[in-house]
């Protein structure tokens, strides 16, 4: 599948109830249109995190990609799609001056208990159909 050159793709844990409720929230505060997902548990996603040298079957990140510019993991990615959030979100993006290390650090703690505090879903998340267009896969 070809990727949309003009929209930067979020990939997420499909069946993470967190993780939906980010999608979620980011759809809501997308004025621009800027964003497309796809989870990881697709084919599609499984191909970009491969294509990206990282192991497909790690589920514990959210992946931002700028197709033919970068592409961010963990906390860098959470807070690169902030920049371009509508609401005041965007605040958020000052918070890259905190070391790397100690924001994963931080991530990761939520994503390792993720499922435990919010719990999951059986199967992927289907988009409704007016969000569908918003989803590659």
């Amino acid at each position: 599948m070809e990727l949309p050159k003009d929209k930067k793709i979020v990939l997420f844990d499909g069946v993470c109830n967190l993780c939906n409720g980010a999608v979620t929230f980011i759809i809501k505060h997308d004025k621009k249109d800027i964003f497309r997902f796809a989870s990881l548990q697709s084919e599609l996603g499984k191909n970009l995190v491969a294509e990206r040298g990282m192991d497909p079957e790690d589920l514990d990140s959210i992946i931002l990609i700028d197709p033919g510019v970068a592409y961010y993991n963990k906390s860098t990615a959470a807070l690169e799609i902030s920049r371009e959030l509508s609401g005041g979100y965007s605040f958020l993006k000052n918070l890259l001056f905190i070391p790397e290390g100690l924001r994963d650090g931080i991530y990761n703690f939520v994503a390792n208990n993720r499922y435990k505090w919010y719990g999951k879903k059986d199967s992927c998340m289907i988009p409704t159909p007016e969000l569908k267009g918003k989803f590659l896969d």
